[in-house]
């Protein structure tokens, strides 16, 4: 980790020649949020290969851009696609932006991502706000020798995710009317999606919903000092004993339609850090 810091600064001086304000926010689009840069005052675009250290996004759906801005009256900086350990990087590597965004001034995050649904009372296109998780990825993105400069050796895992946050996003939901559970994400680290035996197992240790993808970034927004909230997109049901084939076209498709409700829950939240601040 002693590199990271240099890093950091250097990816933060170019962006700041960019985009010289100081972000409220952070935001990772997942799948089903690619749209959501719609919602932003963009004031500056830059590709992630531009961006010294930067992971180059590979996943499909993913652009790979970090768009600066404001949205609901919140300065936010917004990776408008992200980066798995599945495309061949490491954990440190893929959520050095969040590093970045927390020293540009950020205090939130805010992450999504599409999960397969083994919780049956879930369908495919409700929302989970995430309450907690279980890492299940063979990687950490706090491995190695710790630079207090980032943040503790053993940062405290109790409460991941704002629970003040997950009550305004429910409450978000019911305004809008539409499902959103709260619940327990598990990582994986793919791609291959799971067994039949794999989804019971997973059930079975106390996970909703199963994904590849947020918890390396939230992991490493606590150790950094990051607020985080995470919405997850229930794509396709991952019931063992009624499992259907997954096409990827048809997940994909799933997440997407499920964007004005994700737009809905973000711009509710910040909504609320707007109110915050003031």
């Amino acid at each position: 980790m002693l590199k990271l810091f240099d890093q950091i600064s250097e990816a933060r001086a170019h962006i700041q020649k960019v985009w010289d304000k100081q972000p409220q926010a952070g935001i990772v689009l997942g799948t089903g949020l690619g749209h959501f840069v719609e919602q932003i005052d963009v004031e500056a675009e830059i590709d992630y290969e531009e961006i010294p250290h930067f992971p180059q996004s590979t996943a499909t759906s993913h652009r790979g851009r970090l768009v600066c801005g404001s949205c609901e009256g919140v300065a936010v900086m917004v990776m408008e696609g992200r980066v798995h350990l599945y495309e061949g990087h490491r954990a440190q590597a893929i959520t050095l932006p969040v590093r970045v965004m927390r020293a540009m001034g950020a205090d939130w995050l805010i992450v999504s991502n599409a999960v397969g649904g083994m919780n049956p009372n879930y369908r495919a296109g409700d929302i989970m706000v995430v309450e907690d998780h279980i890492n299940l990825m063979n990687d950490n993105p706090l491995i190695g020798i710790n630079d207090d400069r980032l943040g503790p050796r053993f940062p405290d895992m109790s409460s991941p995710y704002d629970l003040q946050m997950i009550d305004e996003a429910l409450a978000v939901a019911r305004r809008e009317d539409f499902v959103a559970h709260k619940g327990v994400l598990v990582t994986v680290t793919g791609p291959n999606l799971e067994t039949r035996a794999e989804y019971r197992f997973l059930r079975m240790i106390g996970a909703d919903v199963v994904g590849m993808s947020l918890v390396p970034e939230v992991i490493t927004a606590v150790h950094c000092g990051l607020r985080s909230i995470g919405f997850s997109v229930i794509s396709d049901m991952c019931l063992p004993d009624a499992l259907e084939v997954a096409e990827v076209d048809t997940i994909i498709a799933t997440a997407n339609a499920a964007e004005p409700k994700l737009r809905a829950l973000v711009c509710g939240m910040l909504k609320r850090i707007a109110e915050n601040k003031s």
